[in-house]
């Protein structure tokens, strides 16, 4: 328990003459919540592009319980353990609920064959609705997708990315767009899905990320700044100047 599941080392990601990410180093243990926040720019998305193989960094390495990714797929990322969901809902909006979970399941057992005739993949339709009774949406398996609220769409697409059983989690802006009470459902939800793995956030709403990380790491032009408990990150002088007096509410 006490080795690092995800790690980075001396990451640089460029884009042309843009440096992205500047050299950031870093580790990712089990059971624990983590957030990245920073201003506008910082680097968290593309931070997150690297941790889930989307990016492929210009210098620096990233290991998976002590395995070198270098070089490995995006969809081998899913498949060694480490899942996402996006910003954007990504979801296929005329697929039933169940539906749309058990393709992404289908996909994971047959990876080039995904219309195989699903009678002969029943039990895939036992794991997608355990992924649905565990984002609360068992009930809804057979709505259309395009149907549910946004809080529950959201939900649905944390529900396609546990079809995989991941072992590490990243979830960018989980409550993007969402009112008081769909974020309180989501945080119930974050905190229930934390007792069994590992969760990397990226969020802006302050209250929720003091509440629910257990670490909290700071971006800033590319470079980690501050890397600390969320008392630690409150009380961080260089942080305060940089992100959280600009967030003074908290929201």
């Amino acid at each position: 328990m006490n080795a690092p599941l995800l790690a980075v080392e001396n990451i640089v990601v460029k884009f042309g003459g843009f440096i992205a990410l500047q050299a950031v180093t870093t580790e990712f243990r089990p059971g624990r919540v983590t957030s990245i926040i920073g201003p506008n720019g910082a680097g968290k998305s593309t931070f997150f592009n690297v941790l889930s193989g989307v990016i492929t960094p210009s210098s620096g390495s990233i290991r998976f319980k002590g395995e070198d990714l270098k070089g490995t797929k995006q969809h081998d990322f899913v498949h060694r353990g480490i899942a996402r969901s996006y910003q954007i809902t990504n979801i296929f909006p005329d697929l039933s609920v169940h539906e749309n979970v058990r393709v992404a399941a289908q996909a994971g057992r047959a990876r080039y064959n995904i219309w195989t005739n699903r009678n002969r993949l029943t039990e895939l339709d036992d794991r997608a609705d355990a992924a649905l009774d565990a984002v609360g949406l068992v009930a809804k398996r057979d709505e259309t997708a395009k149907f549910l609220a946004h809080g529950q769409q959201r939900a649905l697409e944390i529900a396609i990315a546990l079809i995989s059983n991941p072992e590490v989690l990243l979830l960018d802006e989980p409550t993007a767009g969402m009112g008081p009470e769909e974020t309180k459902e989501m945080v119930a939800l974050l905190e229930k899905l934390a007792a069994e793995r590992t969760i990397l956030l990226v969020e802006h709403k302050m209250k929720m990320i003091l509440g629910l990380s257990d670490r909290i790491l700071v971006l800033h032009h590319g470079q980690l700044i501050a890397d600390g408990s969320p008392r630690d990150i409150q009380t961080d002088p260089e942080v305060r100047r940089v992100y959280l007096g600009q967030n003074d509410g908290y929201a």
